[in-house]
């Protein structure tokens, strides 16, 4: 954070470690046994329940809600972890309001749909409080599978394989495993060392080594991990940011969002990582919201997002525009950054309204200002070090069923395939198949 520390409105210990550390608790803490059984009883317990459709991972909603009314919560975990092994972090992540929440019965019927991620997220703690691995490794098939990436979808991908008796050596770029779970969620959405927790859950089934610092293209060619295991699984995730394309943008205090959000996550002490006072932030999707609501919680004055399209065409759920907007963030629509001023620095960003004309987004010559030490981009991501030979769609990994590549004997999934959301859950969904699909192509 030198960078953010050369801009005399950025700085750190705005708030007080105690103010800090009660902005930064849970968004939406556990719910206790009672209150889930309360809950889980406001269930219809559907036939061809929508929820399930709407879910990426296929869970089986209405038998875990059964369970939990029952007083079983740790045989409701198992329903959820035997599809979403990631289950945890789904339940504390996922945009329900906009998945299987949307489409509850009682959402339709009451506007008030059964908390079904409260519930998920009560139900897979419940299987990891207890201690146990729900799920047995089967007998070594002598196969060996490389998955490059330990973000939600390799993750996915290694625990079935595993748990289908193959050994599985995941490469890992970065010092930790765990991918946008670790580094780009929100941390009052994800405490307690939550994603790490999870993974050294996770790997209890056995048959999974992890090697950080291992990095495609250093070291590392899909060639080469071709000859030396029986399969590839490619989830390298999305690791370029879109340029913001106006004036200014390489000044003092203008920084990618991700980035922001993994310093926070990763700070030992909040009290020390500093934050602007005037934040504007480039974007209208999750991460965008992501970054305005944790610079508030650090102590920003003043703190706007700035959306190019209006607010139905935003990324970002109601609800998380919502949650925004209930913390003091401003919400800008139909306007374009044009330039970052400042002297070295940045001091103000420059904003020309927008309209649509045919389909076609134009400025319309209307431009305004806003105090801004502190720029955060969070204007979508590029995949970056995609390997030789791959066939690429747009700016992705071409895929085809659940994730075979056009390099025989390579599988993709999550954020650097084609076809998907940029889900954590369609990650893991992704992620799951893929090991589906290259188990079979390996025990025939």
């Amino acid at each position: 954070m030198a960078q953010g520390q050369m801009v005399p409105g950025i700085v750190s210990g705005r708030l007080s470690s105690d103010e800090l550390t009660s902005n930064f608790t849970d968004l939406h803490p556990p719910l206790a046994p009672h209150e889930a059984a309360v809950a889980a009883d406001r269930c219809y317990f559907c036939y061809d329940a929508p929820c399930v459709t709407a879910c990426p991972t296929d869970i089986d909603i209405p038998l875990f809600m059964r369970q939990i009314q029952a007083g079983q919560p740790e045989a409701a975990g198992e329903t959820i972890l035997g599809q979403n092994i990631l289950g945890g972090m789904c339940a504390r992540v996922c945009p329900t309001e906009t998945l299987c929440e949307e489409v509850c019965v009682r959402e339709t019927a009451e506007g008030s749909p059964v908390e079904i991620g409260r519930l998920q997220r009560f139900a897979t703690d419940s299987v990891m409080v207890s201690g146990d691995h729900p799920f047995q490794r089967a007998a070594f098939t002598g196969k060996t599978v490389a998955v490059i990436g330990a973000g939600p979808a390799g993750l996915a991908c290694a625990h079935r394989l595993a748990m289908l008796g193959h050994d599985v050596v995941i490469h890992e770029s970065r010092p930790k495993p765990g991918g946008l779970n670790e580094y780009g969620i929100a941390a009052y959405k994800s405490t307690n060392d939550f994603a790490q927790a999870e993974i050294d859950w996770l790997l209890r089934i056995g048959g999974i080594t992890i090697e950080t610092g291992s990095v495609l293209g250093e070291g590392l060619s899909l060639d080469g991990l071709v000859d030396n295991y029986d399969a590839v699984f490619l989830s390298i995730g999305l690791t370029g940011v879109n340029a913001l394309r106006a004036g200014g943008e390489d000044l003092t205090g203008v920084r990618d969002a991700v980035d922001f959000i993994s310093d926070v996550r990763q700070a030992a002490d909040l009290a020390e990582l500093p934050v602007g006072r005037n934040v504007v932030v480039i974007g209208g999707g999750m991460t965008a919201v992501d970054a305005a609501v944790k610079s508030k919680l650090l102590g920003a004055e003043n703190v706007t997002i700035a959306y190019r399209r209006g607010r139905e065409a935003m990324g970002a759920s109601r609800y998380e525009q919502d949650l925004a907007a209930s913390h003091g963030v401003r919400i800008m629509t139909n306007v374009q950054p044009i330039a970052v001023h400042g002297n070295g620095a940045a001091a103000e960003i420059e904003l020309e309204y927008t309209a649509s004309h045919d389909g076609q987004l134009k400025g319309t010559g209307e431009k305004t200002r806003l105090p801004a030490d502190q720029v955060l981009k969070a204007i979508g991501q590029t995949l970056e070090g995609a390997p030789e030979g791959l066939t690429l769609d747009g700016n992705k990994i071409a895929v085809t069923g659940a994730g075979r590549t056009s390099v025989q004997a390579v599988w993709a999934g999550g954020d650097c395939a084609a076809g998907g959301d940029d889900l954590t859950v369609t990650a893991v969904a992704e992620g799951r198949d893929a090991a589906m699909d290259i188990h079979a192509s390996l025990i025939v």
